[in-house]
């Protein structure tokens, strides 16, 4: 699991639909080190549903997701 000091970078896919925030999202992760965790911000409800279920799908720990005033935060383990 993520250690307090795990590195977080972020990702805004506000204004992007399913499945193209997935695909940001993707090579993002591809991108970085094991145990950087990346947080996303997004505001389509579909993403918010299908980024989680791909990304571990893909092996990807998703530590969280939640939603506040339209928008979501979905945090993402490497």
């Amino acid at each position: 699991m993520a250690s307090e000091r795990a590195r977080v970078i972020p990702l805004d896919l506000r204004g992007l639909k399913c499945p193209l925030n997935w695909a940001h999202a993707k090579v993002r992760l591809e991108q970085m080190a094991p145990g950087e965790i990346l947080e996303i911000i997004l505001d389509d409800p579909r993403g918010a549903r299908d980024i989680p279920r791909a990304a571990e799908g893909e092996g990807y720990a998703v530590l969280e997701s939640a939603a506040q005033d339209g928008l979501w935060r979905l945090r993402i383990e490497r």
